[in-house]
């Protein structure tokens, strides 16, 4: 990267930046941890020779703490798709049922809030539809931070809410949904570039109006761009360098096009996965009476403090879907 023609395809020396900084962030978490372990060692050979409770102590909560990094390492280890390094962008829908699904719709908003905190990544609310009465329609957060999308990815789905509901004056239970849909967040500015050894260039002379001058000279300009055998002319000026800066224009805005075309067609493949927000086809459940229990029906992973879950504990969810994944893989 010190080398000055480096930067002259900017699109592969971003590629190239992203991939150094995506390495990085495997390689100095686990050179860390390492060290971290060697350290520890060396504590534990000193205390077998002179002992001392206070150090003894503190020995005692680093190989805690260690254990925790380790834990979560592992964790990221799993994280093996080409978007998850990216930032996450969660789509949160209430299902039918009117206020009672609305407000399962802001409580899933703020678990999915108080997990980012708890992780110390960004949240910004890029979009909010309130309900009439309380809850919201929907809404969609932006949430940053490493591998923001390799972790949520996993809460793609139905989720499902069992409880007394406040809003009865009767006092009965109700079923709530809500449907949760997660994105990589990618650049949305899409950065042509266009190498002069992928342009074959023609020039011929103009035909029609145009003046003498503009037939009687090769000023007409026609472009082929080779890898994606997209071809354009223009010969409606008399310099055949103003031509080919037009064809160029050209040539640019159908390059985009066909990238834009490309982002469109894989936001609408991910999409087509979206499941109905109706009964039996929940991912989770999250019963509150008359028992407590979140059970996920994809890993049969259950956890009884289900408040405790619903203020952004779902961690243990994610590491068991992240794991089941990279079994069946």
């Amino acid at each position: 990267m010190a080398d000055a023609a480096f930067w002259n395809d900017q699109a592969a020396a971003q590629a190239t930046v992203q991939e150094v900084k995506t390495l990085k962030n495997w390689v100095e978490p686990h050179d860390g941890l390492q060290q971290r372990v060697a350290d520890a060692r060396e504590l534990e050979e000193l205390l077998a020779l002179e002992p001392d409770p206070a150090m003894e102590a503190d020995a005692t909560r680093e190989a805690e703490a260690i254990r925790d990094e380790a834990e979560a390492f592992e964790l990221r280890s799993l994280l093996q798709g080409k978007d998850d390094f990216r930032d996450a962008q969660v789509e949160i829908s209430a299902g039918a049922g009117g206020t009672e699904a609305q407000d399962w719709a802001q409580m899933l908003m703020r678990m999915y809030t108080r997990w980012a905190e708890r992780k110390g990544y960004a949240v910004e609310i890029l979009d909010l539809s309130e309900g009439e009465e309380a809850g919201i329609k929907g809404a969609v957060l932006e949430i940053k931070g490493p591998s923001a999308f390799g972790f949520l990815r996993a809460e793609t789905g139905v989720h499902r809410l069992v409880r007394i509901s406040p809003y009865d004056s009767q006092a009965r239970r109700h079923t709530s949904f809500a449907s949760i849909f997660v994105y990589p967040v990618v650049n949305e500015e899409i950065n042509i570039e266009i190498r002069d050894e992928d342009i074959k260039m023609d020039v011929f002379r103009a035909s029609g109006a145009g003046g003498q001058h503009v037939n009687k000279t090769s000023s007409a300009v026609r472009l082929t761009h080779l890898p994606s055998g997209i071809v354009v002319s223009c010969q409606q000026q008399r310099s055949q360098h103003k031509n080919r800066e037009h064809a160029m224009k050209q040539l640019k805005n159908k390059l985009y096009l066909r990238e834009l075309e490309k982002q469109q067609a894989a936001r609408a493949a991910l999409d087509s996965t979206k499941q109905d927000v109706s009964f039996g086809s929940q991912i989770r459940s999250y019963v509150l009476q008359p028992y407590t229990m979140a059970n996920d029906h994809r890993t049969e992973l259950k956890v009884t403090d289900v408040h405790k879950v619903l203020d952004g504990a779902i961690d243990p969810f994610i590491e068991a879907y992240l794991k089941r994944q990279g079994d069946a893989a």
